[in-house]
């Protein structure tokens, strides 16, 4: 594997996920609120802002069973919007390596989203994106299909040194099947029955600095492997 300094020039980043109570919540946010500034997007609508995306797999649904297995080099796709609006929409790659991650994302029409949820992928060639054409050609040759809506409400933090971002995603809901990407009445089921947690997130370029750190202290929370996409497909199976 390469090194640290080569995969941050490749602008991977590291990232820690927990699964943490309402309770942890409040008292990390009571903490975090006084130190950090909220990302810009955040700051305009009231300290949150919803999230909903679409994943996209292959007919093996080799990303979930990828990542439900460990593997440690692996890709996920997906189109990302904001408060339901189609002002910015994102088609993403995630791509894991060991502990690092690096997103890539190319900006697409409200057009071109729906061909692209239809399975008609031509319009990524007319993208004047340098990562169009490697989806182009990674959603054809893997036939990549949607699979599962995920909903939730992400409170972000920043902080400058190392890039860091916090953030406490809210309120995890799965429409499962349904590719319906800009609907507000999808009908949607939580991920977890019967507690109200949520995913904390902690990105960070080469390490995280000793005062974010302090201010992170989770007593009994383990670091764990959550992926909103397998919660959300869990149901299926």
């Amino acid at each position: 594997m390469a090194n640290n300094r080569e995969l941050a020039g490749k602008q991977y980043r590291h990232e820690l996920k927990y699964i943490i109570s309402e309770g942890e919540h409040k008292l990390l946010a009571t903490r975090i609120k006084a130190c950090l500034k909220q990302d810009y997007h955040a700051s305009i609508n009231g300290g949150e802002y919803f999230i909903r995306s679409l994943y996209f797999d292959d007919p093996f649904d080799s990303a979930l069973w990828e990542k439900a297995s460990g593997v440690g080099s692996r890709d996920k796709f997906r189109i990302r919007i904001y408060n339901l609006s189609d002002s910015a929409i994102k088609l993403e790659r995630k791509h894991k390596e060991g502990q690092y991650i690096k997103k890539d994302s190319v900006s697409i029409s409200r057009k071109d989203c729906e061909e692209i949820v239809r399975g008609k992928f031509e319009c990524l060639k007319s993208i004047d994106n340098p990562f169009a054409m490697q989806f182009y050609g990674i959603f054809v040759s893997n036939h990549l299909r949607p699979k599962v809506l995920v909903d939730y409400i992400r409170e972000p933090y920043v902080f400058p040194a190392e890039d860091v971002r916090v953030t406490f995603d809210k309120n995890i809901r799965t429409a499962m099947r349904c590719t319906d990407l800009f609907n507000p009445n999808v009908v949607t089921y939580p991920v977890w029955d019967l507690c109200n947690c949520m995913v904390l997130e902690v990105k960070f370029n080469e390490s995280l600095p000793l005062y974010v750190q302090e201010l992170l202290t989770l007593g009994a929370s383990q670091r764990t492997a959550a992926s909103k996409y397998v919660f959300c497909r869990q149901y299926e199976f």
